[in-house]
C-alpha cells in the first residue's frame, strides 16, 4: 500500500528540520517554472477559454495571437468544446495567456497483457492498475514504428485522447525504437552507489489529481517507501516517496526542484532514448506528472525531453 499523502510532506518537514540547506519545495518556490493550468472547458472564444479547476473555481484565460492547439494533431478552436478537459501552458512573458493548449490528451505506458482485435489491455504498474486502450487501425502502422510486435508481454507507450469512456492510443512517443520486443524484467538487486548525477529521458504520466511531482523507477521497496518491489535494469540510486531531484530539462534549460510522488517502475523496463534535442545518453530515468512536465517546457504531444537528474542527498 502506498504511504500517504501526509506521510510525504511529513518526510519532507523532517528533512528540511535535519539539513538547513535541504531545497525548498514546489509549492513553496517562487522560482518554479510556468505554471501549467489543468481544467474542464466551460467556454471557449477567439480571445478567452474559462475553464473549471479541481477546486470548484474557474479560471478565464486570454488566448495568444499564436495560441496552439492540440487535438490528435494542430486543431483549431473547434477543439475546445465545452466539456472537455484541457492542460494549458501560459505564454513566457508571464501572465495568464494561454500559448499552448493540449486537449483530452491521455497517455497509455505499461506491459500489453491481453489484445482483442484492436483494443489491448495494458499493466500499467501496481500503483496505475490496467488500462484499456484501442489503437484504431488507421493510427496502428505508426503505433507499430516504436512498437513493432503488439501482443501479450510487449511494451507498449502511445499518447492519444479520451473520447467519453474510451482511450484511442493514436501515436508513439518521440524516442527511437525498443530495443527488445519483450518488457525486460527489471533485477531485484539493489543500485546503491555514489551516482548522484543521472542524465537521461524524461517523460510524463497522467496523474489522476494534476498533483507536480515525479514517479521515479528506483523506489525503495520496503517498508513505507513507496517502491514496486523489484528495482531498475539499470543502476539507479534508491530513494522514498518526498525525496526531491533537481529536473533540468537540457532541451530548453528550465529546471526546478521536484518531490517523488509515485514509483515508477514501469520506466524501468523501456530501454528507448528520447530524440526530442539529440538522443538522450540513456533511457529513461524520470517520469514527471503532466502539469510538472508542462511547467519544464516539456510538450505533451511529443512525449518526452533529455533531461539532468540532480539527486537530493538522503
Amino acid at each position: 500500500m502506498l504511504p500517504s499523502r501526509d506521510l510525504m510532506h511529513r518526510r519532507r518537514r523532517l528533512r528540511a528540520a535535519v539539513f538547513s540547506d535541504a531545497p525548498r519545495y514546489p509549492e513553496e518556490n517562487d522560482s518554479w517554472p510556468r505554471r501549467a493550468i489543468e481544467g474542464v472547458i466551460v467556454d471557449a472564444s477567439p480571445h478567452v477559454l474559462t475553464l473549471a479547476l479541481a477546486d470548484g473555481t474557474q479560471v478565464r484565460l486570454p488566448m495568444s495571437a499564436t495560441v496552439s492547439i492540440w487535438y490528435d494533431g494542430r486543431a483549431e478552436l473547434a477543439a475546445l468544446r465545452p466539456g472537455r478537459h484541457a492542460v494549458v501552458r501560459p505564454a513566457e512573458a508571464g501572465g495568464l495567456a494561454a500559448e499552448h493548449i493540449w486537449v483530452d490528451i491521455t497517455r497509455v505506458t505499461g506491459v500489453i497483457t491481453r489484445r482483442v482485435g484492436d483494443v489491448f489491455e495494458v499493466d500499467a504498474g501496481p500503483h496505475r492498475g490496467r488500462q484499456a486502450v484501442t489503437v484504431p487501425a488507421q493510427a496502428l502502422r505508426r503505433v507499430q514504428v516504436r512498437h513493432p510486435r503488439l501482443e501479450p508481454g510487449a511494451l507498449l507507450d502511445v499518447i492519444g485522447v479520451r473520447r467519453g469512456g474510451e482511450v484511442l492510443g493514436l501515436r508513439p512517443a518521440q524516442t527511437s525504437p525498443q530495443p527488445a520486443p519483450h518488457a525486460i524484467e527489471p533485477t531485484s538487486r539493489r543500485s546503491v552507489g555514489s551516482v548522484r548525477v543521472l542524465r537521461g529521458t524524461a517523460t510524463w504520466f497522467d496523474h489522476p489529481d494534476g498533483a507536480r511531482g515525479a514517479a521515479y523507477p528506483a523506489l525503495d521497496p520496503y517498508g513505507d517507501g513507496g517502491g514496486c518491489g523489484t528495482g531498475p535494469a539499470t543502476r539507479l540510486p534508491y530513494l522514498s516517496l518526498g525525496s526531491v531531484l533537481r529536473v533540468r530539462n537540457e532541451c530548453t534549460g528550465q529546471e526546478a526542484h521536484v518531490p517523488v510522488i509515485e514509483c515508477g517502475c514501469l520506466a524501468a523496463r523501456f530501454c528507448d532514448r528520447c530524440v526530442r534535442c539529440g538522443t538522450s545518453p540513456r533511457g529513461r530515468v524520470v517520469e514527471l506528472s503532466r502539469s510538472a512536465f508542462v511547467d519544464l517546457g516539456g510538450d505533451l504531444d511529443v512525449g518526452c525531453f533529455n533531461v539532468t537528474v540532480r539527486v537530493d542527498r538522503p
